[in-house]
């Protein structure tokens, strides 16, 4: 099993350290051509305005767009914005999730948090009941899910921090961050 990280900006680099902690070949991806090598790909943290300008640039946006047609894309933070179909704003999106997100929901840096949540559907790893530790910085936050999404995740207050739709997978918050691979395991599962 291959998994790409695409690797334009942001936080490739911990997701790839997680993968590999886990048995997982890992390819960065920068170029189109590389999604072929994949069945799967994460999209990182970084600047979501930034991936997208980049991913025009080295002529991405529409190889991911079809490549998400089929197979499993997970967004972390900026990722999630990526792959949402709106965000209230005019920035180069894949438009595959059928999620509304806003950008920075809970504010600037200084305003990031780390907080306990519920994921039922982690926990049939090790047992665990499903807790996870995840970190917001400068978070987005879904507003809005479309039908066939289902919602994972919300923060106490009932807002909206994890989704899947299918075989996409978006959160808020950074899972790579934390070294707790659960996670990651459970987007390995939606790789047919």
């Amino acid at each position: 099993m291959k998994i790409g990280v695409l690797a334009l900006q942001g936080a490739f680099a911990e997701h790839q350290q997680i993968l590999e902690k886990i048995g997982v070949d890992v390819v960065q991806v920068r170029l189109p051509q590389q999604l072929e090598e994949i069945q799967a790909l994460i999209i990182p943290g970084g600047e979501s305005t930034t991936i997208g300008k980049v991913a025009v640039t080295y002529g991405l946006l529409d190889a991911l767009k079809a490549f998400g047609k089929n197979k499993p894309i997970w967004g972390t933070c900026a990722g999630a914005i990526f792959l949402a179909k709106n965000i209230g704003h005019d920035q180069p999106l894949l438009g595959l999730m059928d999620i509304t997100v806003e950008r920075n929901a809970f504010g600037r840096q200084v305003d990031s948090f780390e907080m306990d949540l519920t994921i039922p559907c982690l926990g049939s790893y090790n047992g665990n009941s499903g807790g996870f530790h995840a970190i917001f910085i400068r978070a987005p936050l879904i507003t809005a899910v479309g039908e066939g999404v289902e919602i994972l995740s919300r923060l106490p207050d009932e807002r909206i921090v994890a989704v899947r739709q299918g075989h996409l997978l978006a959160t808020s918050f950074h899972p790579e961050l934390t070294g707790d691979s659960r996670f990651h395991r459970y987007f390995m599962e939606l790789i047919p």
